[in-house]
């Protein structure tokens, strides 16, 4: 049998399903790459693997695309992990650098600066360093585990899943399980499977992830991301979709 190759994101919020995949025969069915968010998205519209754990802004790339799975990358409120972090409030920030790393993540600033607290910073793509700057009213966006421990350490730390809720009441998705072609449905029933026994175990996971004394790693798996691709979810990220459409 072929395997099935598979590119999913490298961050902590990752690991539950890594421990269900590691733990489950599946694990000997597919080709795993572990990859920053954007070469997770690349790789599938490359057609370099069959089925990504992608940004959801990604699949406007795609020229075919499917959610296989009943699980994502979400939010429900503040997910404490993708921010624009500034020294100014928003409505001050005249240059917003983006995350090399995001498409979904710098989309979702493009769309809240527009759409819903009306401002048009000038955008910067491929900074020398991103998250620094000598200016105080040039901000940034960083997502994942290089957030972890820096929300106190800025002025302002704008959670942008907190901020999307506050404009449209819904939840959020920054990433789904994507395939770029037609993937059996007993594949996915076992891939789905053992996705359900990484974030029913995330207790033993715990004991092998490494502790950091600046951020609650269990608060973060158990009540921050949120896990089940819900009707709102999807509801979320079709509408997000239409807004960066629009950008």
């Amino acid at each position: 049998m072929k395997k099935i190759r598979i590119s999913a994101v490298s961050y902590t919020n990752t690991k539950p399903f890594i421990y269900g995949i590691d733990h489950l025969a599946v694990h000997d069915k597919i080709h795993l790459s572990l990859d920053v968010p954007a070469d997770c998205a690349q790789k599938l519209i490359d057609d370099r693997a069959d089925i990504g754990l992608i940004p959801v802004a990604a699949i406007l790339n795609l020229p075919q695309w499917e959610i296989v799975s009943d699980y994502c990358i979400g939010a429900n409120g503040a997910v404490n992990s993708v921010f624009i972090f500034s020294d100014v409030p928003v409505q001050h920030i005249k240059r917003l650098q983006l995350d090399p790393q995001s498409r979904t993540s710098n989309n979702l600033a493009k769309v809240l600066l527009k759409s819903y607290w009306k401002l048009n910073p000038q955008l910067i793509v491929n900074a020398d360093d991103y998250s620094a700057s000598a200016d105080s009213d040039t901000a940034f966006v960083q997502i994942g585990d290089r957030t972890f421990g820096k929300k106190n350490k800025y002025r302002f730390a704008y959670d942008l899943a907190e901020e999307w809720q506050r404009f449209t009441s819904l939840p959020f998705v920054f990433a789904a399980w994507v395939a770029n072609k037609p993937i059996s449905t007993e594949f996915m029933a076992e891939f789905n499977n053992a996705l359900k026994y990484g974030l029913d175990s995330r207790k033993a996971l715990f004991v092998e992830l490494p502790h950091r004394e600046d951020f609650d790693i269990e608060d973060y798996l158990m009540n921050r991301v949120d896990f089940n691709l819900t009707a709102n979810k999807k509801q979320a990220l079709h509408l997000f979709l239409d807004y960066v459409k629009a950008l």
